[in-house]
């Protein structure tokens, strides 16, 4: 089979398994890089070329996420190649190869720092896009993909469709993030597009904005704080909030639109607030129990 004819074919087996836009082309574009890159016959590659194309990739300076992403992209070609093409050969990408990864700890911002935030925050559209940040935890990405019908205000909350993963979830509007909408919706100029969310000024006005610009718009935000703050911030304090609240890590995880428990566990580890009154609830039991 011609490279190109299996390149293609592994694409369509993608999309029969429903993987989303960006993950077909985040595939397509490394496997692209690792077939110009490798001198052999695809099927001849060997685990040796395969570190040695983790060395280029070291070389390049690419981040250890990154080269985890083209190693799971190249993998997962081969093990197509092997069970859906038959083709006989042993998968030259080892499990054992995948680079380790730091675990920061999840960065928010206390209450002093957002207020200090939005304060600054004077255009009601981007008000509104980072209270749904930081009051429903969406990432930018689900902000920028957000349709109007996608909008329950009656019943306070919204749906957000094809998250990442492609899973769909409903989310719950606080009072404030519901007047922040209900603001925007106000000043909201016509248009034919479906998003939510659209420039407002400029050669792109009416058009959906971009996820590129609603970060930028946040480093403004933050230049004018005089802060250091992300959008993926506001999603990480509102997570840090909840469990403050003693809300259950479950219903985080769903709010989140996690797939796993341990990826919303992380946050138990910045939530001393909840760890301290835990401690001293529970200590204060065990000193009843067992004066000295």
């Amino acid at each position: 089979m011609a490279i190109t004819d299996a390149i293609i074919n592994y694409r369509r087996f993608l999309k029969r398994r429903n993987c989303s836009r960006c993950t077909l082309r985040d595939y397509m574009s490394t496997l692209k890089h690792f077939v110009i890159w490798v001198a052999e016959p695809i099927e001849q590659v060997s685990s040796r070329s395969v570190l040695a194309f983790i060395d280029h990739l070291l070389a390049r300076r690419l981040r250890p996420k990154t080269i985890n992403c083209y190693l799971d992209s190249i993998r997962g070609f081969y093990d197509y190649l092997i069970n859906e093409e038959a083709v006989a050969m042993v998968n030259p990408v080892k499990r054992g190869y995948v680079l380790r990864l730091a675990r920061p700890l999840p960065r928010y911002l206390r209450d002093e720092e957002v207020a200090r935030l939005f304060a600054v925050i004077d255009h009601s559209r981007d008000r509104a896009m980072f209270m749904l940040m930081l009051r429903c935890g969406l990432r930018v990405e689900e902000v920028a993909q957000l349709s109007l019908s996608a909008l329950d205000l009656p019943r306070s909350q919204l749906f957000v469709y094809h998250g990442k993963g492609a899973k769909d979830r409903v989310v719950y509007l606080s009072h404030d993030a519901q007047q922040a909408l209900v603001d925007y919706l106000k000043i909201r100029a016509f248009s034919k597009a479906k998003r939510l969310f659209l420039v407002d000024k400029g050669r792109c006005k009416g058009n959906p904005i971009s996820v590129r610009a609603i970060q930028k718009r946040m480093e403004h935000y933050a230049r004018k704080a005089g802060m250091k703050v992300s959008c993926h911030q506001l999603r990480h304090t509102m997570a840090t909030q909840l469990l403050n609240a003693d809300a259950d890590l479950v219903t985080i995880q769903d709010l989140l639109g996690h797939s796993r428990i341990k990826t919303t566990q992380r946050y138990c580890q910045v939530s001393n607030l909840k760890v301290q009154r835990d401690y001293h609830k529970a200590i204060t039991r065990v000193m009843e129990r067992h004066a000295l």
